[in-house]
């Protein structure tokens, strides 16, 4: 495994992490659906040229996606970590569809600290836009690492290459 780390003093590297986690939940929810796309015309025929594709790569799905994704940066905190005092978002909240997601959602949480965090995520969104569909639509692994660490350079890659 590549280690890859992002400046904990911007908050693009970890705004982007926390955007591809979001996007890479969506797209493997959306995996398992179909949806249909083409023309609405009628043929002369009387035919419709549509066809069932992986909701995932829905282009209305992936643009709803993208307009809505930033934000669920609420759904993060600000940690810092006690020895290295490095300061991380980490998701909090739990996920629409978890067990205890009815009893969260009566709960209200604000701060301002997520604000950076979220726009961030708009500016990444708005600069990366075509590179996220593009890596959406090649169904690539790894989202976080491609566009953070590859496409971006948001987040740096390590030469340690560190065995699980």
């Amino acid at each position: 495994v590549v280690a890859h780390t992002c400046n904990p003093s911007t908050s693009g590297g970890q705004a982007c992490r926390a955007l591809m986690d979001e996007i890479e939940h969506d797209i493997t929810k959306a995996r398992q659906k179909k949806t249909k796309v083409g023309s609405f015309r009628i043929n002369p025929d009387g035919t419709q040229e549509r066809r069932k594709i992986p909701l995932a790569q829905s282009e209305a799905f992936l643009t709803d996606l993208l307009e809505k994704v930033c934000e669920r940066m609420n759904d993060y905190k600000l940690e810092e970590d006690p020895v290295t005092k490095e300061r991380t978002f980490k998701r909090f909240a739990p996920r629409k569809g978890d067990k205890i997601y009815q009893e969260f959602k009566k709960l209200y949480f604000y701060s301002d600290a997520y604000r950076p965090l979220k726009f961030a995520c708009e500016t990444i969104i708005e600069e990366y836009e075509d590179e996220i569909f593009s890596l959406i639509a090649q169904e690539t692994h790894y989202l976080a690492d491609k566009l953070c660490s590859e496409k971006s350079d948001l987040c740096e890659t390590s030469a340690n290459h560190t065995e699980l």
